[in-house]
């Protein structure tokens, strides 16, 4: 676990300057927080965000990632690389809670998504 994320930490190290001169008035730097029903941090979820819609996926002719998979770390935070402005859909998997998913505005060049999962419903029988 430890490797894997101190791969996740280099590959972020080695793309953050690839991606500084990209960066103008229509990127967001992304943080999402993960809680529980009761305001804990849920540590491991899976955190899916895509670009879907806004005003720039392409800059200086340079293609700009536009899909992202982390996991939150212990405090239940996940930080996206700069992202462009726009719709953004964000889904959140994680184990004994409800999967999550909705569509998001950002239009700032800083924002954070507190996100609180739902407790599983139980599962019921039609027969």
């Amino acid at each position: 676990m430890m490797d894997a994320m101190r791969a996740l930490l280099f590959s972020i190290a080695l793309l953050v300057p690839l991606t500084l001169p990209m960066l103008g008035a229509d990127m967001t730097t992304l943080t999402i927080s993960v809680k529980s029903p009761g305001g804990k941090p849920v540590e491991s979820a899976s955190v899916i965000v895509k670009f879907v819609q806004g005003h720039s996926a392409a800059k200086f002719g340079k293609k700009i990632r536009k899909e992202w998979e982390l996991r939150t770390n212990q405090e239940g935070f996940v930080k996206i690389p700069p992202i462009p402005q726009g719709k953004i859909l964000v889904q959140i998997i994680a184990k004994d809670y409800q999967t999550f998913g909705d569509y998001f505005e950002v239009d700032e060049e800083q924002k954070t998504l507190d996100i609180k999962l739902n407790a599983p419903q139980p599962q019921y029988s039609a027969h």
